[in-house]
């Protein structure tokens, strides 16, 4: 198994349906990955030591998930040089929107590219286009990836043009 260069993190296991959506885009891009929980407010020599080591092991990005007050994204990025994505958790009492703002105003100087509440699929995307800018066999099936959402955008806009919106709707 290929040595991983992207770091996939979540505060918690709940967080685990939503992250394994960037590891599963990751293995479909052939971007070798690991994927572990570090909590921020549970674990926070763990997630010292985790940052602490993120370069030392070879790792190059790391997607980080979290909900409610979301500090992990933040946390890593405070330690390591490398490019963190967050990706903020939907929760229960907020609907997300506490965890995206939380990883979206970071102070100057502390980075953290940031996707939508749930999506962890583009922090994926996203982290094989980064990785890719220096491995272009990664960049090669990144393209091939955007070359194959065209063409299903393509077909279905050819489907709807000739059967209507109303079969289209019904599946027909």
């Amino acid at each position: 198994m290929a040595k991983p260069i992207v770091g996939i993190i979540m505060g918690s296991d709940s967080d685990l349906p939503v992250l394994s959506e960037a590891a599963k885009v990751l293995a479909e891009l052939g971007v070798a990955y690991e994927i572990t929980i570090v909590s921020a407010h549970r674990t926070p020599e763990r997630l010292f030591n985790y940052a602490k080591e993120i370069e030392l092991r070879g790792l190059e990005v790391i997607i980080a998930g979290a909900g409610g007050a979301a500090h992990l994204p933040g946390m890593i990025a405070a330690i390591t040089p490398l490019p963190v994505i967050g990706v903020p958790v939907k929760t229960s009492t907020l609907q997300g929107l506490d965890s995206l703002l939380s990883i979206v105003q970071m102070p100057g100087g502390v980075p953290v590219a940031t996707v939508a509440i749930n999506n962890a699929k583009n922090a994926g995307i996203l982290a094989a286009q980064i990785v890719g800018v220096k491995m272009p066999a990664i960049r090669h099936n990144v393209k091939r990836y955007k070359a194959d959402l065209e063409k299903r955008v393509l077909e279905k806009a050819q489907r709807l043009e000739e059967v209507g919106y109303e079969k289209f709707l019904a599946g027909q």
